[in-house]
Parts: structure tokens; C-alpha cells; sequence
């Protein structure tokens, strides 16, 4: 699936190619504490598929619980999170908010559930609102 996406402000803009069936989630404490939230949702690009179009974004490179290196992008204006590589840079995950077309997208899977907040399962139930109240 061809894609395009960017930061929040507008200064990074991207496209790739990506597979939709390969969706995940990840709860590790990482990505909690990477996106504010209780997890993250990634889009992994095909291998080369990525392009930069417009801006440059700044990286944050830690070592992770799976003991491998990854290198953090985000936009240097707003702070937008946008995409992740693996130590050589080959392999890169895209933040699911991050791209236009993320309503066609459905995560497939979750990993690092051991550090699933204890609630992320369950938010059917709670009240529905279709804007802030």
C-alpha cells in the first residue's frame, strides 16, 4: 500500500510503501513513555520504500528491551513522532499516526503485552463523546 504522511506542523512530509497486514501494536514501556500514550501502533516500510520529501528530522537513538539499537525520528518544530530504524537503518517502523491514510489501517497484532497497562483491553465500555464534553 503506497502512503504519505508527516508531523503534526507540517515541516516533515514522507511517503512508502507499506503492508498493511503487518500493523502492530507495541506496549513496551519504550513506546509509552516515547508517545505520552499506553502503547504505540507501527506501519513497517517495504525495505527501500521510504522517502523523505520534505525537511529533516532529528533522531534519538536507544538501546531497547530486545537489546538492539533504534534510532528514534521525530520532527525538530513540533516534536511529532514519526518513524523508527533499526541499527544499520534498514528496517523502518512509521508511526501510525503520523500517516494520512491511517483510517484504512487496522493493527494486526500486539507484542511486549507484559507491559500492557492494565486497562488497554477493556475501553469499550467507557463513555463515548464525538468531540471534548
Amino acid at each position: 500500500m503506497q502512503i504519505s504522511g508527516g508531523c503534526h506542523c507540517g515541516a516533515i512530509r514522507y511517503e512508502a510503501q507499506i503492508e498493511p497486514e503487518r500493523v502492530s501494536i507495541c506496549h513496551c514501556t519504550d513506546c509509552q513513555r516515547l508517545t505520552g500514550s499506553a502503547y504505540r501502533v507501527t506501519a513497517p516500510a517495504r525495505p527501500g520504500s521510504f522517502t523523505l520529501i520534505l525537511g529533516e528530522p532529528r533522531d534519538y537513538s536507544k538501546y531497547g528491551d530486545s537489546g538492539g539499537l533504534s534510532r528514534q525520528f521525530f520532527c525538530p518544530t513540533c516534536g511529532s513522532p514519526l518513524y523508527r530504524t533499526d541499527e544499520e537503518g534498514g528496517a523502518i517502523g512509521i508511526r501510525l499516526g503520523s500517516i494520512d491514510q491511517r483510517r484504512d489501517l487496522t493493527p494486526k497484532k500486539q507484542i511486549w503485552c507484559r507491559s500492557a497497562l492494565p486497562w488497554v483491553g477493556n475501553i469499550e465500555p467507557l463513555p463515548r463523546f464525538d468531540s471534548e464534553d
